[in-house]
C-alpha cells in the first residue's frame, strides 16, 4: 500500500468493468432531487447487492446483480471488482478550497491556543498575510508541486472533484500566477479542478487603509486580464467586517458578472454582516462558511436555492464553539453542500474527516452529510449533469469503501476507509 496512486497510462487499456456484489451501492439517482433540500437529503437511492458497469470513462449500467445478471456475462469483462461487505458512492465533490500557496503556518496553532482570534492574528501580520509573502515568492512550478502533493492525498481520501481559489497573491501578477497554476493541474492531475479568481480574499498590506482603492484595482486590471485569459469559472470575496464590506463585495460581484464569472462569496464566518442576505440579492450560486448568518438572510438565500457550503473543519481549527447552523437551515429548505475549506489555516485534504464534523458537530445524519458532500456538491459547483452521481451515462467518478455501509463512514472518523477510487472510468487509487 505504500504506492496506492495508479498511473492512468498504465490501465488505459481498460475500457469496460464491473463492480459487482456491491453491499451498499449509493447512487444518489436524480429522482430524489437536484439538489437535495429538506428530508430529501436523507434520500440515497441505495441498491443492496449492486452492480455497475463502466465503458471507457462513463457509467453503462447501475442496477441490482439480478439485472446484471440478466444482462451481462461476467466472463466478458477485462476487469471485475468484487464488492462484497463494502459500500461504493459517488466520488467526494470538494466545493471549496484553497490548494494554490506555499509555506505553512503551524506557529498560529499556539497563538490559538493562547487566546488569539482569527482577526487578530490577521491584524499582526500572520494569517492569510503571512501566507501571501510566501505565495508571491513562490514560482509556478513550486506551486504546481505543493498542489500535486496536495491532491494527491485528496484523491488517496476519495476526492475527485475540487474546486480551488486563488486569493494569496493579491496583486495582478501573483493572481494570474495563482489561476495559471490551477489550470496545470487541472491538466495533469486526475482530480478535475474548477477555478475560482479570489483576488478580494484580504487587503494586501500595500493597501492598508486603502481597501476601496484596492477593489478598485481588482476591478480595472484584474478581472480584464482574467475574461481574456479565460482563467476561472467563479468570482469571490471574503465579506467580513474588517476585511471587505457588503457595498465593496457586491461592487465587486456585479463587476465580476459583467465580465461573465459566476459569483459565490464566502459570507457571516466570524460576524453577521448579512451576507446571506447579499447572496440572495446577487443571486450567488454557493456561499461559504455561514456560521453567523441572521434567519431573514438564509430564507431568502433558500428562496433563490443559493447552496450553503458548510466547512465545519474551520471553526474546529479556529477554536470556536458555533458551527455553523445546518439543522435549521435545512428546515429552511437551503440546499447544504460540505467542503474541506483545505488552506493552510485548516489543512486537511480528507472529505471523511469533514463528514465526521458534519455529523458530530453539525448534527447532520450521516446520508445528509454524503448527500452534501456529492450530488449537493456537484450543483454547487453547478457540474450536477455530469459528476455527483451514480447514473447511466455520468461520468464514471466512483469510491469504494472498506465498510459496509455509509453509516459507518463517520462513525469510525480519523482514518481513511477508501479501497478504489475509479475516475473517469479508470481506476487511480487502489489500496488493495
Amino acid at each position: 500500500m505504500s504506492t496506492p496512486i495508479v498511473e492512468t497510462k498504465e490501465i488505459s487499456e481498460l475500457s469496460t468493468l464491473a463492480i459487482i456484489n456491491i453491499n451498499e451501492l449509493v447512487t444518489m439517482d436524480s429522482k430524489f432531487g437536484i439538489p437535495r433540500i429538506g428530508v430529501q437529503m436523507n434520500e440515497l437511492g441505495i441498491i443492496h447487492n449492486g452492480a455497475v458497469v463502466i465503458h471507457e470513462d462513463a457509467i453503462q449500467f447501475v442496477g441490482t446483480m439480478d439485472e446484471f445478471d440478466q444482462r451481462y456475462s461476467i466472463s466478458e469483462f477485462p476487469m471485475i471488482i468484487n464488492g462484497d461487505n463494502r459500500l461504493v458512492t459517488p466520488g467526494f465533490i470538494d466545493p471549496h478550497t484553497h490548494i494554490i500557496f506555499d509555506g505553512s503556518r503551524e506557529k498560529e496553532l499556539e497563538m490559538k491556543l493562547g487566546g488569539m482570534s482569527y482577526l487578530d492574528i490577521l491584524k499582526s501580520g500572520g494569517g492569510i498575510l503571512n501566507t501571501v509573502r510566501a505565495t508571491r515568492n513562490a514560482s509556478i512550478s513550486k506551486l504546481v508541486e505543493n498542489g500535486h502533493d496536495i491532491l494527491d492525498r485528496m484523491l488517496e481520501y476519495g476526492t475527485t472533484t475540487i474546486e480551488t481559489k486563488s486569493g494569496y497573491g493579491l496583486t495582478a501578477e501573483d493572481e494570474i500566477k495563482s489561476l495559471k497554476t490551477i489550470k496545470i493541474l487541472d491538466k495533469e492531475h486526475p482530480i478535475d479542478i474548477i477555478s475560482t479568481f479570489l483576488g478580494a480574499h484580504a487587503v494586501p498590506p500595500e493597501y492598508a487603509g486603502k481597501s476601496d482603492k484596492y477593489v478598485d484595482l481588482i476591478i480595472s486590471d484584474m478581472l480584464p486580464l482574467i475574461q481574456e485569459q479565460n482563467l476561472a469559472q467563479f468570482c469571490d470575496v471574503f465579506c467580513e467586517k474588517g476585511i471587505f464590506s457588503v457595498e465593496q463585495s457586491r461592487k465587486l460581484l456585479l463587476a465580476a458578472d459583467q465580465f461573465g464569472l459566476d459569483i459565490q462569496i464566502h459570507i457571516d464566518e466570524i460576524e453577521d454582516t448579512n451576507g446571506a442576505a447579499l447572496a440572495a440579492e446577487l443571486g450567488a450560486i454557493q456561499t461559504g462558511h455561514l456560521l453567523k448568518s441572521n434567519d431573514s438572510g438564509l430564507k431568502a438565500m433558500a428562496e433563490k436555492q443559493v447552496v450553503a457550503t458548510l466547512l465545519p473543519g474551520t471553526p474546529f481549527c479556529l477554536m470556536l464553539k458555533d458551527y455553523a447552523p445546518a439543522r435549521k437551515m435545512i428546515d429552511f429548505g437551503l440546499p447544504i453542500a460540505i467542503a474541506t475549506d483545505l488552506n493552510p489555516n485548516c489543512w486537511t485534504e480528507s472529505m471523511q474527516m469533514i463528514l465526521a464534523l458534519s455529523c458530530y458537530e453539525m448534527k447532520m445524519s450521516p446520508a445528509e452529510a454524503l448527500t452534501a458532500a456529492t450530488i449537493n456538491a456537484a450543483y454547487a459547483l453547478r457540474r450536477h449533469n455530469d459528476i455527483g452521481s451514480i447514473e447511466m451515462g455520468k461520468q464514471a467518478d466512483i469510491v469504494m469503501f472498506d465498510v459496509p455501509t455509509h453509516k459507518f463512514l463517520p462513525y469510525q472518523f480519523g482514518v481513511n476507509h477508501v479501497l478504489k477510487v475509479i475516475k473517469k472510468g479508470e481506476i487511480v487509487v487502489d489500496f488493495e
